[in-house]
């Protein structure tokens, strides 16, 4: 039996969320603030014995911020099952247990929490007449906590995310239709407290390595003591009687060393001499706390381990940080394999974060490893190495729009072979892609190397600030990664960078040309032509996708760079890439020639002979706030990145403004006049059609304004 589907509506930052899980090991990916934690602790809510008390405890902070008012609205949490086991157990609790004793044995089943108004309430709004908004203040403004309920149901057919079964279900606050049905059959009959499905299953969280040390230190939350408790309760009286004698044995030999009589002795005598016989205890004894049964002796014990060499064995407080995790992760599973030993019809074993402190290796190990038989393992992680060898198949991505949670699966819809292609390009650097906000997919070295400087020395903000991931595809194959920004997979925007290779000199063939000439130019045809059927496939394949758009670099990135204005960035180089003086000096004027065939030709072989990257390194290393962004980079940027906030957009013209600050070039009233306008636009006065004129209007020839008009 496993889960195969999770509905939330309502819950915390999911205003509606369908998320799917196979069997085996699953995935959760999402940035911080997601949702990821709360999704666990939504599963907890049905599954985890420790946690089950809390269902009934729901509270307004449990309900969904963007729904305004919380009152008369319905949190609602479904767990779907399939291949659910045949143990007359089990189908009594999803069957029999929901009042339907008709029929064979079933394979699907659902379990709901719903935290919903009583009844009572539930019927006063239905006897409202449709449209009486001021009926339906008075008995909301009416309503608290108490008169919320919590049920659990079985054998549900509602599909709980569809806004228009919802409104059925609970009715429509904005025209005030509510339903007369108070027990719908659609959300499935009640399960009794007495048939909870945590009796039936195994069922282990391990929580986010934080602070493990502090945990090992708390009795409660202890791993050890777990595991040590449920292990004292097999120990016979037998086994436990001469433990017992020489614990008690060694308690009595405590007391009565001599050292601890005279210190009881001068104790009782202090007392006396300051209060006197009458306030003084009338009996006091020093006595060893070493316990003597069982499970209090167990308690007692503490773990030491070794982590270097020498055989020096530490408590886990002396351990270094990830090797505490590690252990306090192999606790928790052991307590996993322990239930399992004791349950057999389902076992669910959810981590969060594994990776804290952990060594890439182990993270990816510990994945390949933790796949413990008949068990459905679901982790949420922020680690690329964990994604990088998670099944694209079983992932779940949680993105944050706005104040609420987004899921999507990036391989719904895909053919095997599209999946496997995806696999295979998934590697820890790409898979950064599913943890983006953004995608910008380019095609080599030296888009990866440059781009990211570009943007933070142009415009003072980095990729990362603007929640882009650049992605080197190292190669023309975009689609199989690509395929992945799409309506039905992960809604999040994926721009395409792509060379159209077009020539830049005459390369027609000439019977008179040398043989070298002659190859040169067939390859330069060769890849014009690619370019071309390349462009027609992606622009044909982004057709229609809102996610996706493709941009073009007209000839290559190195080409394309000093057309816009960067040609001294590559005279800056020249030094490392040649020694003769007389080269340098042709190359110097062929760059700055403003001549396409001259600095492209030039640009090309500096980058053939040093190497696109180490080319492209070397350059970076040069680029500064006068540097220019090609305009077809920043088109896919700013339409990767869209909107550009308020907030990011001022912080571009604070740069750029202190940059002219700086070149002392302009005159300072006109500093201090567009300084107020970035003021006014901060603050809402000016929108921001009226901030690009003011740019443009007061520094025509700042590179900002070629950005503005993408933003």
């Amino acid at each position: 039996m496993h889960i195969s589907k999770v509905q939330i509506v309502n819950y915390r930052n999911f205003s509606r969320a369908d998320i799917r899980f196979n069997r085996g090991i699953n995935t959760i990916i999402g940035e911080n603030g997601s949702g990821k934690t709360n999704l666990f602790r939504a599963m907890r809510l049905l599954l985890d014995d420790n946690l089950l008390r809390m269902a009934y405890r729901l509270d307004e902070t449990d309900f969904h911020r963007a729904l305004g008012s919380w009152r008369g609205h319905w949190i609602i949490i479904s767990l779907e099952f399939q291949n659910v086991s045949q143990d007359e157990a089990i189908q009594s609790l999803f069957l029999h247990g929901v009042g339907n004793i008709e029929g064979g044995a079933i394979g699907t089943a659902t379990y709901n929490l719903i935290f919903r108004p009583k009844a009572s309430v539930r019927a006063k709004l239905g006897e409202l007449q449709e449209g009486d908004q001021n009926g339906l203040a008075e008995i909301l403004h009416a309503i608290t906590l108490d008169d919320y309920e919590t049920v659990f149901t079985g054998k549900s057919t509602a599909d709980f995310t569809n806004p228009a079964v919802y409104e059925t279900l609970v009715g429509n606050f904005a025209e005030v239709r509510f339903p007369d049905e108070l027990e719908p059959p659609e959300i499935g009959g009640r399960i009794p407290g007495i048939m909870s499905i945590t009796k039936e299953v195994s069922f282990t969280f391990v929580q986010a390595l934080r602070d493990v040390v502090s945990d090992f230190q708390n009795n409660r939350t202890n791993p050890l003591l777990t595991l040590l408790r449920g292990k004292s309760g097999e120990i016979s009286a037998e086994a436990m009687a001469p433990i017992t004698a020489l614990v008690q044995n060694l308690n009595t030999a405590i007391i009565d060393l001599p050292e601890v009589e005279s210190i009881r002795s001068d104790i009782r005598e202090t007392i006396t001499d300051a209060a006197g016989e009458t306030y003084s205890p009338s009996t006091l004894s020093i006595r060893s706390a070493l316990p003597e049964d069982a499970d209090r002796l167990f308690q007692s014990l503490r773990l030491f381990v070794g982590e270097s060499d020498d055989g020096y064995e530490g408590a886990i407080h002396e351990l270094s940080l990830g090797g505490a995790n590690l252990i306090y992760l192999t606790l928790k599973l052991l307590e996993f394999k322990y239930q399992t030993a004791k349950h057999a019809f389902a076992n669910f074993l959810l981590i969060e974060e594994p990776e804290a402190h952990i060594h890439t290796h182990i993270q990816k190990t510990l994945f390949d490893r933790l796949n413990f038989p008949e068990t459905q393992v679901i982790y949420s992680t922020h680690s690329t190495h964990i994604s990088e060898v998670s099944n694209v198949e079983n992932v779940n991505i949680l993105g944050r729009v706005g104040g609420a949670c987004e899921v999507f699966q990036p391989a719904t819809g895909l053919q095997a072979g599209q999946v496997r292609s995806i696999q295979r390009y998934l590697d820890a650097v790409r898979s950064n892609l599913l943890f983006a906000k953004s995608v910008v997919l380019v095609e080599g070295d030296a888009e990866e190397i440059l781009v990211p400087v570009l943007v933070k020395q142009v415009l003072g903000v980095s990729l990362d600030e603007l929640g882009i991931s650049l992605i080197n595809i190292r190669s023309t194959g975009f689609k199989n990664v690509a395929v992945l920004f799409h309506d039905s997979r992960i809604r999040k925007r994926c721009a395409i960078v792509t060379d159209l290779d077009a020539t830049f000199f005459d390369a027609a063939p000439d019977p008179l040309d040398a043989p070298a000439i002659s190859k040169a130019k067939e390859k330069a045809r060769g890849a014009r032509a690619a370019g071309l059927r390349r462009q027609a496939d992606l622009q044909e394949f982004a057709n229609d996708n809102p996610w996706m758009s493709v941009h073009f670099a007209p000839h290559t990135f190195e080409v394309d760079f000093v057309a816009a204005g960067n040609a001294s960035k590559v005279v800056g180089v020249l030094g490392e890439i040649y020694t003769d003086v007389a080269t340098i000096a042709l190359a110097k004027e062929e760059l700055e020639s403003n001549d396409v065939e001259r600095f492209g030709t030039r640009a090309l072989t500096m980058a053939s002979s040093a190497g696109k990257g180490w080319f492209a390194i070397q350059v970076a290393k040069l680029v500064d706030p006068d540097t220019h962004i090609p305009d077809y980079l920043a088109g896919a940027i700013f339409t990767a990145h869209r909107p550009v906030s308020t907030a990011i957009l001022a912080n571009m013209l604070d740069y750029r403004l202190g940059h002219i600050r700086k070149t002392e070039l302009y005159d300072a009233d006109d500093i201090a006049e567009l300084q107020g306008q970035i003021q006014a636009f901060r603050a809402g006065q000016v929108d921001r059609a009226g901030i690009r004129d003011a740019m443009l209007t007061s520094f025509p020839a700042d590179q900002i304004n070629a950005i503005l008009a993408h933003v």
